[in-house]
């Protein structure tokens, strides 16, 4: 069977592991997000703070994805679990540093007209310092969303969802006729899937940033 024929055989399944792959990297990013961006919000103003938070999550970075889930694997279970907690810590990094570095590269003077005017501490953040630092923000989801993309191919070895069980499965069959077909199946659905979100992130950034930051 050649791949063009796997490929139709096994559209359903195939597209279900990508709705399932995507999703779940979805999810985590959006978790990632949130928390990375309060991490930078509540530690860009100290130096010794966001040097802290971003060894911190470069140290998380470090260990192999694949030992990751296996330390999880004991205390959550397998399953949809260690897949969250292991993505969502793996895309912490690039979205803490970014955060921090664009809330530090604000104009003092923005900040300063902003409090000449009675802007409160916490609606300067909202309506001046996060703005401005939205496109480095973005810049970090961007990468995170890159770099989850294929670590959530290794959820598989959890019983995680997605396109990595297409993967380990044909590691698993090597020597069989469709072995390769399905280690290429997943490879390309994730390359595909990446390069989708990375689409949709250039648009939201066409959306969202004015025209004089993105300049």
């Amino acid at each position: 069977m050649n791949f063009w024929d796997y490929l139709g055989n096994r559209h359903q399944q195939l597209l279900t592991d990508a709705f399932q792959h995507a999703s779940a990297v979805f999810q985590c990013m959006v978790v990632a997000t949130l928390i990375g961006v309060l991490i930078g919000v509540l530690t860009y103003r100290s130096e010794w703070a966001g040097n802290l938070a971003t060894t911190t999550t470069s140290t998380i970075l470090t260990v192999p994805s694949l030992a990751m889930i296996g330390l999880l694997i004991p205390v959550v279970g397998l399953g949809v679990a260690p897949t969250v907690i292991a993505l969502t810590l793996y895309g912490l990094l690039p979205i803490v540093r970014n955060a921090i570095v664009g809330l530090r590269g604000v104009d003092p003077s923005l900040i300063d007209a902003a409090k000449g005017i009675g802007m409160s501490r916490l609606a300067r953040l909202f309506k001046v310092e996060l703005p401005i630092a939205w496109p480095p923000i973005l810049t970090g989801i961007r990468v995170s969303t890159q770099m989850l993309m294929g670590i959530a191919a290794i959820a598989a070895y959890a019983s995680g969802p997605g396109l990595g069980n297409e993967i380990f499965r044909g590691i698993g069959s090597l020597g069989s006729k469709n072995a390769l077909n399905q280690v290429l199946a997943g490879t390309l659905g994730i390359i595909v899937l990446a390069l989708l979100f990375d689409a949709a992130y250039v648009l939201i950034g066409r959306l969202t940033i004015p025209r004089g930051i993105r300049v």
